[in-house]
């Protein structure tokens, strides 16, 4: 079995959620806390926007822990907002723009496949306060 070189030693052990989130202060920048078959399970700190984004071959599943998120959509030439409070969860369908959002803050868990990047395959331009990345190791 492969090992995924973000995920560390300590992804082998129980890691609580609360000790996670406390590793690191970074907004837009995902740690990987555990791979899931070919899937990387990320938590992420996040204020303020994101950038309009779209994945084109997956969907992406997001879980309120704490605050709440706001996540605004196009599709069918239509936009929508769907607002999170926390311990919600959501779902943006592939190919789908999406930009989320939280105001006062907010932390999520977040399951992609390994190596997808945050801003997607089809993005804006990346502001300084969001990290383009596949996601960094969660050192606990």
């Amino acid at each position: 079995m492969t090992q995924n070189p973000a995920v560390t030693s300590a992804s082998r052990a129980p890691i609580a959620l609360a000790t996670a989130f406390a590793s690191f202060e970074d907004l837009w920048s995902p740690r990987i806390l555990a791979r899931v078959n070919d899937y990387d399970v990320r938590v992420a700190k996040v204020a303020g926007e994101h950038v309009w984004h779209a994945h084109d071959d997956t969907d992406e599943f997001f879980l309120v822990i704490e605050g709440e998120l706001h996540i605004a959509l196009r599709e069918n030439g239509t936009e929508r907002t769907v607002s999170l409070p926390r311990g919600s969860a959501f779902t943006v369908p592939k190919g789908v723009e999406h930009r989320p959002y939280a105001p006062s803050g907010a932390s999520l868990l977040l399951f992609e496949p390994t190596g997808t990047l945050t801003v997607g395959d089809r993005h804006d331009a990346v502001p300084d306060h969001v990290d383009a990345t596949t996601g960094h190791a969660l050192e606990v």
